[in-house]
């Protein structure tokens, strides 16, 4: 049986518990047929299908990224797609699977980039994340921590918190003194106290 009969559009809902378990389910059995052709199927032209599978594919990058890390250049060429669902899911499984294959998505950040310049608050998130973990690994972090602090110059208000949070791991006596101007320009700008409080303590932590 196609596994396409298994996701939730073929099972007549509208929710996505059916997706979420068939990804448990294909990571459990590590089904790599069936994951390839749900990958297959992400640039469906059916809009349900193509959804639901780009749902199921980074679900299993959540549970297991080795499972999809082979198809790192066929979500690469999903930033470009037209459905924006289809586009943040890519970057989704992308942002998985990047400490995997870090030398494939480091050549695609011109790419990624453009991508999240015009991507959904969600392309933006895992965007950040991709950044984060090359900025982990020596030989692309001084190249790519400057893409990162642009990130946070320019980032909205909601989101710049989370991130600056995110960004502590790579911090480095390398980098730091550029981290906390940035971090600390912005600090002013913030009008909710919460939000403020959380990018006060990053400061604290790092000074």
């Amino acid at each position: 049986m196609s596994v396409l009969n298994q996701l939730a559009n073929a099972l007549g809902r509208r929710d996505e518990v059916p997706n979420i378990e068939l990804a448990r389910k294909l990571a459990e059995k590590k089904d790599k047929v069936s994951i390839k052709e749900l990958v297959n199927h992400i640039s469906d032209k059916n809009k349900d299908i193509a959804g639901d599978c780009v749902k199921v594919i980074y679900e299993i990058a959540e549970i297991n990224p080795k499972l999809v890390a082979d198809h790192s250049k066929e979500f690469i060429s999903l930033l470009e797609h037209k459905n924006n669902r289809i586009q943040w899911g890519a970057m989704t499984a992308l942002g998985k699977i990047t400490s995997l294959v870090p030398d494939q998505i480091y050549k695609a950040l011109p790419k990624i980039i453009l991508a999240a310049e015009k991507g959904s608050v969600i392309t933006k998130d895992h965007y950040v994340n991709i950044l984060i973990t090359l900025c982990c690994i020596t030989k692309y972090s001084k190249e790519v921590f400057p893409l990162l602090n642009e990130m946070l110059l320019k980032c909205p208000e909601n989101q710049f918190p989370m991130y600056a949070e995110n960004a502590v791991v790579i911090i480095n006596e390398e980098n730091k003194a550029a981290f906390l101007k940035t971090i600390k320009s912005r600090l002013k700008d913030i009008e909710k106290e919460s939000k403020k409080k959380r990018v006060e303590k990053v400061i604290k932590k790092l000074s």
